[in-house]
């Protein structure tokens, strides 16, 4: 009896509630979703922080008498519903640049005006050109021509000098060299080959006679223990003695000129065959360089390891001599460089190789070649004990300061030993220097005759980029 009477009030109750809302909803006003959505966001409650996505607009400060305040300029947005939406626009800041600064609040961008706001972080004034206190536009107005030596585009953005303490000055800089490889060997492939990557910082200390240098290679090479191919450069320079610097860490060897060459400065995607056979190496030693007006030359002593946590499996030493014969003549007849050298140790087995260099260099001709011979190597393939010899001959023309034809002869014997091993490669190549070698574009074929596999063809599309 009890339960009926509840059940009963219940009902009554329920058809109360049904009535009221059947006769209060056909009087409200029909909202779209979006216009309910806009309101709760824009109304302003008491005592509720809201965010204040207009930078020009005071901060809210709560109320008890809130809801009663309406603003003249809401009253015109709600009175001019077609204009709403480009005073949205004006309120987020889309369409002006001046609102574009670090101190602006986060606004909601759709698509299309995500997708080209970056476009104003280096055209703030809307002019059509790039402005140079932009980070890009620092880039693009940099005045970048010479491709005999590195270069880097954030140079003064990445250098820190210090007023205390023993550092003087430190650079640091990132590069990164690597391409797309389409091979024809007959059938077709393609590879993506991450040749250089590299992270480091050039430094001097407060006694301008001492500076140094580290870097790391962060990608890992295919084949090598990580904790080997990481380390990069790790030394100490002297330049205290007249015409002579000392260099003491770990370092490159100069087995050829190729060989001991920077991958940064290379005029090739890839090394020549006994450049990368004997050479690009480096090891833990010690070595002292010494440049004057008709000669410079090279001697180093240290460690045969490859890697700076190899230990020491035995002594190396390399010496290289360049003779410069028109070092007095201020370059009118071109440069002209006769080189020759030997590296040779003990690492497992006993190893040297000799080698030969000419290079000539005048206007827009770049000229050189290179040989050389080897009982037994040490190079970055590894240790062998192959008796092999090999020579490159590269020419190029430089039509623009920024544009330049190469071609190469490039011929290796692995083991002279053995007969019908000789291996051949004719590469002939554009470079795009963009800005020196510190942006640029390669593009090689490559053409590979090898006596004891079927011919290949070779397209190289890489790009270089230092920072």
């Amino acid at each position: 009896m009890y339960y009926d009477i509840i059940f009963t009030h219940m009902k009554k109750l329920l058809k109360f509630i049904l009535v009221s809302v059947l006769i209060f909803i056909p009087s409200l006003d029909a909202k779209a979703a979006e216009d309910i959505a806009e309101e709760l966001l824009e109304t302003k409650f008491a005592d509720e922080i809201v965010l204040n996505v207009n930078p020009k607009q005071k901060l809210f400060v709560p109320d008890d008498n809130i809801n009663n305040k309406i603003t003249q300029e809401e009253k015109n947005i709600e009175q001019q519903p077609a204009k709403k939406h480009e005073k949205l626009k004006e309120l987020f800041g889309f369409d002006s640049p001046d609102n574009d600064d670090d101190n602006n609040k986060d606004s909601i961008l759709d698509n299309n005006e995500l997708d080209f706001e970056v476009f104003r972080r280096f055209d703030k004034d809307n002019d059509n050109t790039i402005d140079e206190d932009t980070l890009l536009g620092k880039i693009y107005h940099s005045k970048i021509v010479r491709t005999d030596i590195q270069s880097f585009l954030l140079k003064d953005e990445l250098s820190h000098e210090f007023e205390h303490g023993p550092l003087h000055k430190t650079q640091i800089y990132a590069g990164y060299r690597g391409g797309i490889n389409a091979l024809f060997n007959p059938s077709y492939s393609t590879e993506y080959d991450n040749a250089t990557t590299e992270v480091g910082v050039y430094g001097s200390f407060r006694n301008p006679d001492y500076k140094f240098k580290i870097n790391f290679n962060p990608v890992p090479s295919s084949g090598r223990n990580y904790l080997d191919s990481i380390w990069g450069d790790a030394y100490i320079m002297n330049s205290s003695i007249p015409n002579h610097q000392i260099v003491a860490g770990y370092s490159r060897v100069q087995t050829g000129i190729e060989g001991g060459s920077s991958s940064f400065v290379l005029p090739f995607v890839a090394r020549s065959q006994i450049a990368r056979n004997f050479g690009n190496a480096r090891s833990l030693g010690v070595k002292v360089m010494g440049n004057y007006k008709y000669a410079d030359y090279t001697l180093s002593a240290g460690s045969s390891g490859r890697s700076l946590i190899a230990g020491f499996p035995g002594t190396e030493f390399t010496g290289w001599l360049n003779i410069k014969p028109f070092g007095s003549l201020d370059h009118k007849l071109g440069k002209l460089t006769i080189g020759g050298g030997f590296s040779g140790g003990h690492n497992q087995i006993n190893y040297g190789v000799g080698s030969l260099y000419i290079g000539y260099r005048h206007k827009k001709l770049w000229t050189n070649f290179e040989a050389a011979i080897a009982d037994g190597y040490n190079g970055s393939q590894g240790v062998s004990e192959n008796k092999a010899c090999g020579y490159a001959y590269t020419i190029g023309w430089k039509f623009t300061p920024h544009l330049q034809l190469i071609g190469r002869v490039d011929q290796f014997d692995p083991n002279r030993d053995t007969s019908g091993d000789l291996r051949r490669e004719y590469t002939v190549g554009i470079n795009w220097f963009i800005k020196g070698q510190a942006l640029k574009m390669v593009l090689n074929y490559v053409f590979c005759d090898w006596q004891n596999r079927e011919n290949s063809h070779r397209l190289i599309l890489a790009t270089q980029i230092l920072l």
